[in-house]
């Protein structure tokens, strides 16, 4: 027989119908005559999640739950409240004070301490941001020296430092954490900063300048102590007039730091943030600046933890000068730096830096600015756009332009 001569019978094959069974037609009715009860089976829905039972049918009678039953349906229900609160309270510590979601920065990169070299005959210093020095990355910051507490002995002859020197299109910041630097230069500045105080050089179109310990310090001996930032100046500033700022340890003003609990800012007071350059909540520093740039000298009293709230689209830096600390990323991940090591944050969209201080007596730099997004041409003391202003930089100085 063909397939078009084939029965619908051989095609599919029937089942009788049982005495025991009903029929479609007298399912649909007594679906239509199902009683409330029959229908609202209660703790049908948890135990549906459960996987305790199988949905209910009013066409077969539901057993009670066992006592086994009952115990697991229980844990669940306990377990999905104790999420729920977990959830809500999570939800509430991504938020800030003024109610805007707020996230942790991750780390991109731990830099290790790096080797020391003298510049001059006055200053042991740790190159600190190493082969990242001149880079986009580390934008509108340059190059960090930093000098750490180095014994000098007293000192009857010429002062230690670095003699006549220029500069051309950037700025030159200097912080003094223990002994004197005394500075003068071509455009007439003369200054000893103590410790606490900072000097702010804009080299723009150029400046020659020496660098010395002072003869106070020198006669007298002591701890020395300090750290030298260059800040690349924007296109439009590199050939403006030089500048000098003194900022005095007075000047600058002091913000409380304190301890974040449980995803919350708390009350208490477990450090403080020197505003150099920039904003920390409401207190502003003094330096003024060409590009917006945060410089902030940070103390945590004790093991405590912190946040930093930061600009998300700024590049941002933590130094450690003193101490140990985990940063805590927006990635769950904790990153451990050492002394005179450097956290490189992400620019992801994360508006605070967490910082885990696991010694007390912390002491941070913490630094970063809008990145300039500009080209940058360096050799020895200038820093441009371009090689032939690099070359026409040399020039200008050996002609006696500066």
């Amino acid at each position: 027989m063909s397939s078009q001569q084939r029965s619908p019978a051989s095609c599919r094959r029937r089942r009788s119908p049982s005495p025991t069974r009903p029929t479609r037609q007298q399912r649909s009715t007594k679906n239509a005559h199902a009683t409330e009860e029959e229908t609202n089976w209660p703790g049908q829905i948890s135990a549906e999640i459960c996987g305790l039972r199988r949905t209910p049918s009013p066409h077969r009678p539901q057993k009670p739950m066992s006592q086994t039953e009952v115990a697991v349906l229980s844990r669940y229900i306990s377990l999905a409240a104790l999420l729920t609160t977990t959830t809500l309270a999570t939800i509430a510590q991504a938020y800030s004070d003024d109610g805007s979601m707020a996230t942790l920065r991750s780390v991109r990169q731990i830099m290790p301490q790096t080797p020391r070299h003298w510049v001059g005959d006055g200053f042991h210093v740790h190159p600190v941001f190493a082969n990242k020095a001149f880079t986009e990355e580390m934008s509108p910051f340059l190059m960090f020296d930093y000098a750490p507490p180095t014994i000098f002995p007293p000192n009857s002859g010429p002062p230690k430092g670095v003699g006549q020197h220029p500069h051309r299109g950037f700025e030159t910041v200097t912080i003094a954490f223990d002994g004197e630097v005394e500075h003068k230069d071509s455009n007439g500045g003369h200054d000893i900063i103590k410790k606490g105080d900072v000097q702010w050089m804009t080299a723009a179109r150029g400046i020659v300048h020496q660098e010395f310990h002072s003869k106070g310090f020198s006669e007298r001996g002591g701890t020395f102590e300090m750290c030298q930032l260059w800040v690349n100046l924007p296109k439009k500033f590199k050939m403006t007039k030089p500048s000098y700022q003194a900022i005095l340890d007075g000047a600058i003003p002091v913000a409380d730091l304190t301890e974040t609990k449980d995803g919350q800012c708390s009350d208490e007071k477990v450090g403080n943030v020197r505003v150099i350059a920039g904003s920390f909540g409401e207190t502003k520093g003094p330096a003024t600046t060409r590009s917006p740039v945060e410089l902030w000298d940070v103390t945590i009293d004790r093991k405590a933890t912190v946040d930093l709230p930061f600009p998300p689209d700024y590049n941002c830096i933590v130094f450690v000068r003193r101490g140990v600390i985990d940063v805590l990323g927006n990635d769950g991940k904790s990153r451990e730096v050492e002394p005179q090591g450097v956290a490189l944050m992400k620019t992801d969209g994360g508006d605070r830096v967490r910082i885990i201080a696991k010694q007390k007596n912390t002491s941070l730099l913490v630094m970063g600015g809008r990145p300039l997004n500009e080209p940058i041409a360096a050799r020895g003391p200038f820093v441009m756009n371009t090689m032939e202003e690099i070359y026409q930089a040399n020039r200008d100085y050996h002609m006696g332009k500066f």
